[in-house]
């Protein structure tokens, strides 16, 4: 079915649009953006009427760093830095976890993107299969993949690459990318044969995460040999376009060695701060020309799949930790949650910004909570104000997932119960 917003204000996030426009129209013919402007007219009867009076459009929400299935893991981070967290609290709950597990837990925390506006992800975790399976069922879009370490044995490594490229065999329309979970869980020996593969079969995307905290940068330096971090991804990857998660204990001299690889920095800000790693310089990254995008993590550590929240607090932490309000303001972080997004996975030309030819990608805000009013700066009232319970409808390639805040198939409170049902079967293993 085809579709026709009627009279919305648009905010396009497209530089050759005007920043803000309103009583816009917008068709949307076979998934794609066909037409903006105002009294689009079209005949047929295959279509549907959305008015937009009083609703705002943005790009659909591009999540560059997220572990899908980790709902469960929700609110048990508390008082552990990342190492102890791992090894103490996820590693073993992990080990439990079966296929049913991860289906629900996975189609639970796509809901929770979608109602939260978030229309693409970028995740790493592992049966992965049973993830793109649950993204198609439930609608959304993105790029999923194995996470790949031999830091436990290298027999495990050997078993995780090979489900890598049957993932990759059994997929082979979908999008899929190398993950290296990250420098300090990989010897230099399981790079070098991750990469022979990954490029074997094409894939030319890596995600990583990276310098998340000081700990991890001592840990890189003794494994690997070398004076900086971003010196081993000069070594291994420059022919890959690089999505690396975190950033935060980045020098000057790793800033520079990252304007030299195609790049960019998926800022988690409150998984971040809540295992204390500290908070990443995307003032610096932002001013040497490398691309910033936006991140949830897993729900472990960053809580929660709003990526207005992490927008929100990517905005406010710069100002705070500079001491300077101007030094970045709500319009950039939105341009990191949608268009720097989809710059980060290579997808600049179908997402990111409500654009005549691309996927039909986008959010309507309903304005109608006191939160929100009075508007002087709508931009930045999106930013700082607005919540899922705001969002009217999130459109992903033309079709409609969320209706008046609520996904057209998924049984909410059903789903919940279930995935509570499964948590105590879990913790009893």
């Amino acid at each position: 079915m085809n579709l026709l917003i009627k009279k919305c204000c648009l905010i396009s996030m497209d530089e050759q649009q005007p920043l803000v426009q309103n009583k816009i129209d917008i068709l949307i013919k076979d998934g794609k953006i066909f037409k903006i402007g105002k009294n689009i007219k079209y005949e047929g009867d295959n279509i549907k009427i959305i008015k937009g009076k009083n609703k705002i459009a943005i790009p659909g929400l591009i999540n560059c760093h997220t572990h899908i299935p980790m709902g469960l893991f929700k609110e048990i981070i508390d008082g552990k830095k990342l190492q102890n967290w791992l090894e103490e609290s996820i590693w073993p709950l992990e080990n439990k976890m079966n296929d049913k597990d991860i289906y629900y837990f996975t189609k639970l925390s796509l809901l929770e993107c979608l109602e939260n506006g978030t229309s693409f992800i970028n995740d790493m975790y592992f049966k992965d299969d049973i993830i793109i399976n649950v993204m198609d069922e439930v609608g959304i879009d993105g790029i999923t993949t194995c996470t790949l370490m031999d830091a436990d044995s290298k027999e495990k490594g050997e078993e995780r690459l090979n489900n890598f490229i049957n993932l990759v065999k059994k997929f082979p329309d979908k999008k899929i990318s190398l993950s290296i979970h990250g420098l300090y869980t990989a010897s230099p020996e399981y790079i070098e044969k991750c990469i022979s593969v990954a490029k074997e079969l094409g894939i030319k995307i890596l995600h990583l995460h990276f310098c998340e905290n000081d700990d991890e940068v001592k840990i890189i330096k003794d494994k690997h040999k070398t004076a900086t971090p971003t010196s081993v991804l000069l070594k291994y990857f420059k022919d890959f376009k690089i999505v690396l998660a975190h950033g935060v204990s980045l020098t000057k001299k790793d800033i520079s060695n990252l304007k030299q690889l195609d790049c960019s920095i998926a800022h988690n800000p409150l998984s971040n701060m809540r295992l204390g790693c500290g908070v990443a310089k995307i003032h610096e990254l932002l001013k040497n020309n490398i691309n910033v995008c936006l991140g949830t993590d897993g729900q472990g550590s960053g809580s929660n799949l709003s990526l207005l929240e992490s927008a929100r607090m990517a905005c406010l932490l710069q100002k705070g930790i500079n001491k300077d309000p101007c030094i970045i303001n709500s319009y950039d972080v939105l341009k990191m949650a949608t268009i720097n997004g989809a710059k980060a996975l290579g997808k600049e030309e179908t997402k990111g910004t409500i654009s005549i030819g691309k996927d039909a990608d986008l959010i309507l805000f309903k304005f109608k909570s006191a939160q929100l009013f009075p508007i002087n700066d709508i931009i930045s009232d999106i930013v700082y104000n607005a919540n899922s319970s705001d969002i009217d409808y999130l459109i992903s390639r033309g079709n409609i997932l969320i209706k008046h805040g609520k996904h057209i198939n998924i049984k909410k409170y059903k789903l919940i119960k279930k995935c509570q049902k499964l948590l105590e079967e879990i913790k009893k293993r």
